[in-house]
């Protein structure tokens, strides 16, 4: 970065990607920008700048002291560590640090108190919901969303005559040789004899009993426009993932034959009322 290319991002303001700061002096304060961006989709943090973007500069003999700083904390302050890149940039009203820091790869990233920052905005925010700290994880390839327990439903909420006809067709071979708990766990669709989402929804005998949400509301509308109340027909497709992939395919192709029928129909209506 040059400093025409400093003073246009200044003059642009702070946002989720740009962070101005006067100073750092402490360890854990600089920790928790880290973090943040790092959370979040990388940016970079600009030492010697005040909040409305003017060069405030630091002091050559502060730049060997910011560096130190920057250093302990990607090191010793963030877990697990991250690689800053510094940039010293002079301009007509001092040096500017220049911190860039990339998107992490292995979310989340915590301080030495175990909190989570993510950017929020031009500013940061400590994470408590479950939700978004799932999210963190799986956006590292920690952790799956197939692969989140049911902990509700027990290894008896599947159907094991579904699963041994599965392993028949699949290894050609019956399911004699190892336990059905056994095979789950070797599929990874359960864990401590619960299953997960993807054991759930691929075997369960009633998988909207555990997870309402997960199904298909199907709706045929004629024309090109869709309306609260004229359709053709509707259907809330529910069970296993194979039984709603069966029973979408059969509702679109009924109704394709149904808008058929409706357009044959409204052009023999508007025939005749010529």
């Amino acid at each position: 970065m040059d400093k025409k290319q400093l003073l246009t991002v200044l003059s642009h303001g702070e946002d989720s990607r740009h962070q101005f700061k006067r100073d750092f002096t402490n360890a854990d304060a600089l920790a928790a920008e880290l973090i943040a961006f790092a959370n979040s989709e990388g940016g970079q943090i600009f030492i010697g700048v005040a909040d409305d973007g003017e060069i405030i500069g630091i002091p050559k003999h502060g730049v060997s002291r910011l560096n130190q700083l920057l250093s302990n904390a990607a090191s010793q302050n963030v877990h697990p560590p991250i690689n800053p890149i510094s940039e010293n940039i002079m301009s007509l009203n001092g040096l500017v640090m220049v911190v860039t820091i990339e998107k992490g790869l292995n979310k989340p990233y915590v301080d030495t108190q175990g909190r989570i920052w993510v950017k929020n905005g031009a500013d940061k925010r400590s994470v408590t919901a479950r939700e978004e700290m799932q999210r963190l994880f799986q956006s590292s390839g920690l952790i799956y969303a197939d692969e989140t327990p049911v902990m509700q439903a027990t290894l008896d909420d599947l159907d094991a005559d579904e699963i041994t006809r599965y392993f028949a067709r699949r290894y050609n071979r019956p399911l004699d040789t190892i336990s059905l708990p056994q095979l789950l766990r070797n599929l990874n669709l359960s864990r401590d004899k619960v299953p997960n989402l993807a054991g759930l929804m691929l075997f369960g005998k009633s998988p909207q009993t555990f997870k309402p949400a997960f199904l298909i509301k199907a709706v045929t509308f004629p024309g090109t426009t869709m309306s609260d109340n004229k359709y053709i027909d509707r259907e809330e497709i529910d069970g296993t993932l194979t039984e709603q992939h069966n029973r979408g395919m059969a509702f679109i192709n009924l109704s394709s034959a149904e808008i058929i029928a409706w357009i044959s129909k409204e052009a023999v209506n508007s025939g005749d009322s010529g």
